[in-house]
């Protein structure tokens, strides 16, 4: 079955201002997911990592790309194709609470 990588982004204000049963209801969906064999995870302080040529380390402790909204977690789900990711997404925590899911086809698994 294909896999695909997800991204949230999302803050506290939208999180806060989204009705708690829309949040109870996302994090079950979320726990569902994760019961069924999501690898799913809140995201950690990210780190830049070079080594241009194999010519030695460089890391900078900050994220690369940049967002309106900070990342708040990742995901690696099963789908039969994107339609249905997005259909699996559109139920996460990010999605209904003021923020956005991106969904990435993983292609090809090494």
């Amino acid at each position: 079955m294909p896999k695909f990588v997800t991204i949230g982004y999302g803050d506290e204000a939208g999180y806060a201002k989204t009705p708690e049963d829309l949040r109870a209801a996302a994090h079950a969906h979320d726990k569902s997911l994760l019961e069924q064999g999501a690898l799913m995870g809140i995201a950690g302080a990210p780190v830049q990592v070079r080594n241009t040529l194999r010519k030695g380390i460089e890391t900078v402790p900050e994220a690369y790309l940049t967002s309106k909204l900070p990342i708040a977690g990742f995901a690696v789900i099963d789908a039969d194709d994107i339609s249905q990711a997005i259909k699996i997404v559109s139920d996460s925590p990010c999605a209904i609470a003021y923020g956005v899911v991106e969904v990435w086809p993983l292609e090809h698994t090494l």
